[in-house]
């Protein structure tokens, strides 16, 4: 009893607010009795308790949500397969670094949102079912266009390719010279030292980036060409006034979020563990 009385009061710490925030939501929505403005949190509810319904003309709330998140994924891993490898060069070899830092720098402070324009310029709205035909006829083929995971991309490139830098030049020097001395070059130093030591940097990279990735997702699939996505979803009930569906798409972007920004916290937290170990 003793002990479960700690993490029954830590839970209702954390439930606390986010209970009264409900509430208040709520007493407001009865008071003003307007849903297109403020819906009620059963209408919500109902949207949320409903994920293989149909929703509009837009697919469920499970497709949409498929739609956004393989988005990501795409934008995401072309994002981390580029951005680590040059990360770990710029961090080990100055020359590389003196090469390359100055695009970046020039380039990183640019909204990943400032490209959309350009971006649909260069590929306008085009798909993976245009480039295999086979998907025609899928939903998520369809409806993966090649600008937004070009944002994605954008969005989560440059919190990787930092975090990777900043993880290979704070290995210690000892290290470094100690593998060598050992005979370790080429891709055995990059394997045995480089890599492991800057991995906890390099997965905080990727939390972040995700998280930026997924935050651009949303905007992106408010751009023209897209027919599915939890953006699109919200953008698509905005111009019919059902507020309800915004809610529900903007809690379904919250949970995921969540759900990813968790896994890789305890990712990043068993690597330190292991590292200090």
């Amino acid at each position: 009893m003793s002990r479960g009385f700690p993490i029954l009061k830590g839970w209702l710490d954390r439930l606390t607010l986010p209970l009264l925030l409900l509430a208040g939501w709520q007493a407001t929505a009865l008071w003003l009795d307007k849903p297109t403005i403020l819906p009620r949190l059963d209408a919500v509810a109902s949207v949320l308790m409903q994920p293989t319904a149909k929703i509009l003309i837009t697919g469920s709330l499970i497709e949409n949500m498929a739609v956004s998140l393989i988005r990501v994924v795409l934008g995401f891993l072309l994002a981390a397969g580029t951005a680590i490898p040059l990360g770990l060069a710029m961090g080990y070899f100055q020359r590389v670094e003196r090469w390359v830092d100055s695009s970046v720098e020039i380039l990183r402070p640019i909204p990943p949102l400032a490209w959309v324009p350009l971006i649909l310029a260069w590929l306008g709205i085009r798909s993976l079912a245009d480039w295999f035909p086979f998907l025609q006829t899928s939903l998520i083929g369809a409806s993966i266009q090649f600008t937004t995971v070009v944002i994605i991309f954008i969005g989560a490139f440059f919190p990787v390719l930092l975090n990777t830098i900043q993880g290979v030049r704070r290995i210690p020097r000892e290290y470094i010279e100690s593998a060598r001395t050992l005979g370790a070059r080429g891709w055995a130093l990059l394997h045995k030292v480089l890599i492991p030591a800057s991995l906890p940097m390099v997965v905080t990279g990727l939390r972040i980036g995700l998280g930026i990735g997924w935050m651009c997702l949303v905007a992106a699939e408010m751009m023209p060409g897209s027919t599915a996505g939890l953006g699109y979803l919200i953008w698509y009930a905005y111009e019919l006034l059902r507020a309800d569906i915004i809610v529900a798409g903007m809690i379904a972007i919250g949970l995921i979020g969540f759900g990813m920004d968790k896994g890789f916290r305890r990712l990043e937290a068993r690597l330190v563990w292991e590292s200090s170990g």
